[in-house]
């Protein structure tokens, strides 16, 4: 039996104390501040719901309800409330993300009446770096530009199926996906390192506030994996993000993913917390 502890739907005239309450944990939160931060709270713009845990003037806890199902800063308490609420719904999102202790709760609560989850990865440590990376950068890593759309999308493609499991060209044909990939290089934030018409290596820093950024969408060529790609291409944009987007770079990553953890280890990344994911 689920508790009955109330959550609420916030608006903008909660946006200051949303703001507060996603600043105690700029890092792990930085997904969510960033669509706050951009848009407001309305639903309309947000593409999804925000509720809330605790009344005006007293919010101890968010959950942010779009295409992912993101719990901020939650408790015992306000993970059960936010629990009846997305049951009651019924499942919108394509996956639960956020910190472990928080989402595991949550899917205990929500697996009964939403049924099996396509894959869970239990353990993803979040990693950060607040200084640049010890090793040399790539200095052919750089910024996508417009012109080369067509030469990048195929590498995201490869890389989100890699990773998730599916293709982002499903459901829609990829209309929504392939917009994604073109508004993160319309605003600077792809870069690829590009030879002979072939993604070599690229990243996309996904969200961005002025407390932290996260990056996401690291892939290397299969052909050309184990070269150092990896570490000199991160070392590249973990520089370029210090420079351009804010003193904390962040990223998430599977923890049986040995490989990319190394390279991340060496590109200068600590382990500072652990995320977990439940994917439909």
């Amino acid at each position: 039996m689920l508790r009955t502890t109330a959550s609420r739907v916030l608006d903008d005239n909660d946006r200051d104390e949303v703001l507060a309450l996603l600043d105690i944990d700029p890092v792990g939160n930085v997904f969510v501040a960033s669509r706050v931060r951009s848009v407001g709270l309305n639903p309309a713009r947000l593409g999804g719901q925000m509720w809330g845990f605790g009344p005006r003037g007293g919010l101890t806890s968010l959950c942010y309800a779009g295409a992912n199902l993101v719990p901020v800063n939650a408790g015992t308490d306000a993970v059960y409330a936010f629990a009846e609420r997305a049951r009651r719904q019924g499942r919108r999102c394509s996956s639960i993300v956020g910190p472990a202790d928080a989402v595991e709760v949550l899917w205990e609560r929500l697996e009964p009446h939403w049924g099996a989850a396509r894959a869970i990865r239990w353990a993803q440590p979040l990693m950060v770096a607040t200084e640049p990376s010890p090793l040399p950068a790539d200095p052919l890593v750089r910024r996508v530009r417009p012109d080369e759309f067509d030469i990048l999308l195929p590498a995201c493609v490869a890389m989100f199926t890699e990773e998730v499991g599916v293709s982002p060209e499903l459901g829609d044909g990829g209309a929504l996906y392939r917009s994604r990939v073109a508004e993160l290089i319309r605003i600077g934030r792809s870069y690829a390192r590009i030879e002979g018409g072939r993604v070599v290596f690229k990243a996309e820093i996904g969200a961005v506030t002025p407390h932290a950024c996260q990056i996401q969408g690291v892939w290397v060529h299969p052909d050309l994996r184990g070269r150092g790609h990896a570490v000199s291409g991160m070392a590249a944009v973990v520089k370029h993000a210090l420079d351009y987007f804010a003193p904390v770079v962040s990223l998430y990553v599977n923890d049986y993913n040995a490989p990319a953890r190394a390279a991340y280890r060496r590109a200068g990344f600590v382990e500072v917390g652990t995320f977990m994911s439940v994917l439909f």
